[in-house]
């Protein structure tokens, strides 16, 4: 039997013993890559999963009928191997343990796997909508992460990917009466905001990295909103409003002392961002969402991997 190609997102298709493959899939690669990450909310689980899908399609290729797309069969096989991963229970992330007295959150999330994603990622999907990244920014990813399954998969096919009611019937292997019931509990769950966070402007972002270096705390949540949250996937503390986030940022900081901190800039999900470095090692990667002129949200995601689908160092002089 011939080995499956190679056709990682990054990399597109590639000659080997199946080329026609590769030249039926290669064009829908990053458009199922995207669709992963929605459905489960973790760029690594995504990239996984998707390297499952072109397995499947490869091995099944024979039986392909053209009954529907291309397309929409790529779209089957992908929704079903995330549906399978939800329901066999993804893998949780360790939650890392402070090496200081943590204060007391104002909450804590349940939704500890949500990883970024680079922008990049949704701005080489040729499906995406060009005038907007309200379809992958952090606050929607999180909040489809709270739906059931079918829900979930009945949202992202018929609100971001288009698909009629009929097709995603298909798709799920359900009866488009079915669906519609699916979209209506699942749009009327969907606790996400219907819009794109607004642009920060570039001296905003300038002004926060300023002060993050400095570690001027109170520089640091006069641009933030009054009613701003901070969290840290995928520890499931959130810091919510000035007071709360003083006291973590006071007590992070007074731990860490005098190490060096920088940061190079990037972009996750449409959003500005940072990777952070200690002493010129990677320490995570911080993700802004503006809100007005100010900050509504910081995710400073601790994932000691993040540097890499980002392209950014690991080590940072």
């Amino acid at each position: 039997m011939a080995h499956a190609p190679d056709l990682r997102p990054g990399l597109g298709p590639v000659d080997g013993p199946d080329p026609d493959f590769g030249t039926l899939v290669g064009p829908h690669l990053r458009e199922l890559r995207m669709h992963c990450y929605r459905m489960l909310g973790s760029a690594t689980d995504a990239e996984d999963v998707l390297q499952d899908v072109l397995l499947a399609a490869w091995r099944a290729l024979p039986q392909f009928e053209g009954r529907s797309s291309l397309r929409t069969w790529l779209y089957r096989i992908a929704t079903r191997a995330c549906l399978n991963t939800l329901r066999a229970g993804r893998r949780r992330p360790a939650v890392p343990v402070a090496p200081f007295d943590v204060p007391e959150p104002t909450r804590r999330a349940g939704i500890t796997w949500l990883q970024p994603c680079p922008t990049d990622w949704l701005e080489t999907d040729p499906t995406s909508r060009r005038d907007a990244h309200d379809d992958v920014s952090l606050a929607f990813v999180a909040a489809l992460q709270l739906l059931p399954p079918r829900q979930l998969a009945s949202v992202v096919l018929c609100d971001v990917l288009d698909f009629s009611p009929d097709e995603v019937a298909g798709i799920l292997g359900a009866t488009p009466l079915a669906v519609k019931g699916l979209l209506q509990r699942g749009r009327a769950r969907l606790r996400a905001p219907t819009s794109t966070p607004d642009g920060a402007a570039p001296e905003l972002v300038a002004q926060f990295a300023d002060a993050f270096v400095a570690r001027d705390v109170g520089a640091v949540v006069r641009l933030l909103t009054e009613h701003a949250a901070w969290s840290m996937p995928p520890a499931p503390h959130e810091y919510r409003g000035a007071a709360d986030i003083t006291a973590f940022l006071t007590a992070s900081w007074a731990w860490h002392g005098n190490s060096e901190l920088s940061v190079v800039p990037t972009s996750a999900n449409g959003q500005p961002a940072f990777g952070c470095y200690l002493h010129g090692v990677w320490g995570g990667l911080l993700v802004l969402t503006p809100d007005g002129d100010r900050i509504g949200a910081v995710t400073r995601f601790l994932d000691d991997d993040l540097w890499r689908p980002f392209g950014l160092p690991r080590i940072h002089a």
